[in-house]
């Protein structure tokens, strides 16, 4: 697949889980896990994106997703097109390091 046909997309996950009860605090814990292992980098907290190359991926990580949902709290994620990502506007505090350093047009796939 060529550079120019290739549609890299973020997948934003956004949680506010419980974390009362010791179960809530484990699948809280689980479910963080799940994320950074999948390839998920903090953009704030609860809130964390990954860069997609395609549709197909996009429909393989949702699935790997709601997989791995906790059973409780609420979950929601949105898709956005790399350049609906990089319009986005930080009004307040740093950019952190992984934005400042990776980009999609840097991404080497292998």
């Amino acid at each position: 697949m060529s550079t120019e046909t290739r549609r890299f997309m973020r997948l934003l996950v956004f949680f506010d889980l419980p974390v009362v009860a010791k179960a809530d605090r484990r699948a809280y814990t689980l479910f963080h896990r799940f994320l950074i292992k999948d390839g998920y980098d903090m953009i704030q907290f609860s809130v964390y994106g990954r860069i997609l190359n395609g549709n197909d991926a996009m429909e393989k990580h949702m699935k790997r997703l709601e997989n791995n949902l906790p059973p409780r709290g609420s979950v929601r994620c949105l898709t956005l097109t790399e350049k609906q990502f990089a319009n986005m506007k930080l009004l307040v505090g740093l950019l952190p390091f992984q934005e400042k350093a990776i980009k999609a047009n840097q991404l080497l796939l292998f």
